[in-house]
């Protein structure tokens, strides 16, 4: 059993009945938590945050200001999401035509950060400890580990898992070749091979 305290739940915020809180949970100002949502342990929702129906937040997840989760979004242990930052879960919306039945599924794999006024198209999978840039607009899926930047958004380097950018980045290197890289901050090796980058075990 958990040795958490109970959610933390501010006056002003509204958690419909359905909804599941883990312990440890804050949730701030005008926060609105939607029947059927399950959200984790230890997560801060920031002010004016929205959880729609079906969608599932882990452990550890921090959501800062002005983020709306919708439904069909999933987001794994310790991800983060940068302030104002947009989810979307329907390609081609119209105000006069009902796509309730096409929401699609989008996932940020345990780690992952987006930054400030990111977009994150839906249907999309963001890996583990991957880093999305303030203002870019993801569009297709991002690997383990990588940063990603511009409009729409494209690999422009790696992170670490601790969050630190890794030097130096590695360009036109064949599949083939394994070429070690180790974080200057925390000491942690990876293994870069084609367009994937592998943690090394400790």
């Amino acid at each position: 059993m958990s040795t958490l305290s109970a959610p933390y739940i501010h006056e002003s915020a509204y958690v419909d009945d359905g909804a599941r809180i883990g312990n440890g949970t804050k949730i701030w100002h005008f926060c609105h938590v939607m029947p059927g949502a399950v959200i984790g342990e230890r997560c801060n929702l920031g002010q004016n945050v929205v959880v729609m129906p079906g969608t599932k937040l882990g452990n550890n997840v921090k959501v800062q200001n002005n983020v709306s989760i919708y439904e069909g979004v999933e987001l794994e242990d310790d991800v983060f999401c940068g302030p104002s930052m947009v989810f979307t879960n329907v390609m081609n919306p119209r105000s006069h035509v009902s796509r309730k039945n096409e929401y699609r599924r989008t996932l940020v794999r345990r780690g992952a950060s987006i930054g400030a006024n990111a977009t994150i198209v839906c249907g999309v999978t963001l890996g583990e400890y991957a880093f999305v840039g303030a203002g870019a607009v993801v569009t297709r899926d991002v690997p383990d580990y990588a940063v990603v930047t511009g409009v729409p958004a494209r690999r422009t380097g790696w992170a670490c898992q601790c969050g630190e950018m890794l030097k130096p980045e590695v360009r036109g290197q064949r599949s083939e070749v394994r070429v070690p890289i180790v974080c200057s901050a925390c000491g942690t090796r990876y293994v870069l091979e084609g367009d994937a980058l592998r943690r090394e075990p400790a």
